[in-house]
Parts: C-alpha cells; sequence; structure tokens
C-alpha cells in the first residue's frame, strides 16, 4: 500500500496525470498505464509499465 501523501505528489512519467492504486500497482488517471511497485516501491518507469486499454 502506498501512502496517500506520496499519491498526491507522484505523477504518471508518460503524461503528467495523477496516479492510483490497482492491480497491485499504479494506474494512470489518464493513459490508463500500470506501474509495478516492488518491495514497496513504486517503479516509475514508461518501459516497465502494462500498457492497459483505455
Amino acid at each position: 500500500m502506498i501512502s496517500s501523501d506520496l499519491l498526491n505528489i507522484i505523477v504518471c512519467p508518460g503524461c503528467g496525470s495523477a496516479l492510483r492504486e490497482k492491480d497491485g500497482g499504479l494506474q494512470c488517471t489518464e493513459c490508463k498505464n500500470v506501474y509495478p511497485v516492488e518491495d514497496g516501491i513504486p517503479v516509475l518507469l514508461v518501459d516497465r509499465a502494462k500498457k492497459t486499454s483505455r
């Protein structure tokens, strides 16, 4: 689980939109990419994101 303080300040590195927790990762609210969270640390690298359908 990611703290709400952290979720308030980090954004999607691909498009700059907000992120929300979903399916064990962080999903962009706009482009819908899902970034993994490994050992409680978000991996905000575009090439590591799972592309999901809108």
